[in-house]
């Protein structure tokens, strides 16, 4: 059987969308007849190695991350060291027909090193937060060393793929690469859940509710999300679900603003209750200052759920102002409680086309295969 090896410092439930999209992509190999052996970094609690639908999970030893939200600059450079040497051990023994590396920081240099010595030709593909954080003053696209290092790190692969026309426009600006970036949206394959009622949930059948979904984490921006919700009348309640280090700030806010009482924290639930919040809901909001591409989006589309989404990120190619959500200027709560208000009065005003929910696993796993085939001739 063919193989590929993927490389990449996260895989769910440790880290963000970017583990999600990789992990998705390798169950899309496995259904066009390849082996994948995927290489990623330890957590406690998590064996070793591993079989996840299918797929072989190598989780390397790592120094300094804290919690499953989010990786420290210790933890992303040790993955490097050690998935070297685990991935070295991986190559000697298996023929792959190629390595598919995923973020360009961190995991960039392993996949350049792992494709020069073992004369196998490696696929790149950028998330967006790998190459652009405003939230961040580490953020590779602010400092000219890492701009060098990123742009040789794009020039030496084999091909080069992002996820939305704002990260291909990103590396471009920013780090002007000589080489094609090609853009393969993420796979999505629709979630079946069961269906509950909203008092099983423990909400208000009542009340309105605006959802997030995303880790709490300065880029995702959920200060604003409460801000929102704060100039919405009494009858609005919000939900936000997702963990991470910026929940108690995010509290404190809530109850400064004296909606404390009307906003749900979930933290970390499994995925069907995911959806059954979604699904309960009456609108979702989307108040990242970036975003890569916006898996949530997919989620809330196939609920049918109306979208107000920032417009700075990926979520530019699955929203289309005014037709299936409205996109709004990055801090302009003003107009983001207008587009909510106007949708909680009448969720007719957008059409439900259901933008990026149109490509499966195996079939965005193919457009990669593609690109690579094209590549080697």
């Amino acid at each position: 059987m063919k193989k590929i090896l993927i490389l990449n410092y996260e895989f769910p439930p440790v880290g963000g969308g970017g583990g999600v999209a990789a992990y998705k992509l390798a169950k899309g190999f496995i259904k066009n007849d390849y082996e994948v052996d995927y290489i990623t970094s330890q957590y406690k609690g998590f064996d070793k190695k591993e079989i996840v639908d299918g797929i072989n999970v190598w989780r390397v030893p790592i120094i300094g991350r804290k919690d499953l939200t989010t990786a420290t600059m210790l933890s992303m450079f040790s993955f490097i060291i050690s998935g070297l040497w685990q991935g070295v051990k991986l190559c000697r023994k298996n023929q792959y027909e190629f390595i598919n590396t995923h973020f360009v920081i961190p995991t960039g240099p392993l996949g350049y090193a792992l494709s020069k010595i073992f004369k196998v030709k490696n696929i790149l593909s950028i998330h967006g937060g790998d190459i652009y954080d405003p939230s961040k003053k580490t953020s590779p696209h602010c400092h000219w060393y890492w701009r060098l290092i990123v742009r040789f790190l794009l020039n030496h692969a084999d091909a080069i793929v992002a996820q939305s026309s704002n990260t291909k426009n990103n590396a471009v600006n920013y780090f002007k690469p000589n080489k094609e970036i090609r853009i393969v949206p993420l796979a999505y394959e629709p979630y079946i859940f069961k269906k509950l009622e909203r008092e099983q949930l423990g909400l208000d059948g009542g009340k309105k509710y605006i959802i997030g979904v995303g880790r709490l984490v300065p880029r995702k921006a959920f200060d604003d999300f409460i801000r929102s919700l704060a100039r919405l009348d009494c009858f609005v309640e919000g939900i936000i679900v997702g963990d991470g280090p910026e929940r108690s700030n995010l509290e404190k806010l809530a109850q400064d603003l004296g909606v404390l009482d009307r906003l749900h924290f979930t933290g970390n639930i499994e995925e069907e209750q995911k959806f059954q919040y979604l699904a309960n809901s009456n609108l979702f909001l989307l108040s990242s200052l970036h975003e890569g591409f916006g898996i949530v989006l997919q989620e809330a589309l196939q609920v049918g759920l109306p979208i107000v989404a920032t417009n700075n990120g990926g979520q530019v190619d699955l929203v289309r102002d005014g037709d299936n959500g409205f996109l709004t200027p990055v801090g302009d709560i003003e107009l983001m409680v207008k587009k909510i208000t106007l949708l909680l009065n009448d969720s007719s005003a957008l059409s439900q086309k259901s933008y990026g929910l149109l490509a499966g696993e195996k079939e965005i796993a193919n457009r990669y295969l593609r690109i690579i085939h094209e590549s080697i001739v």
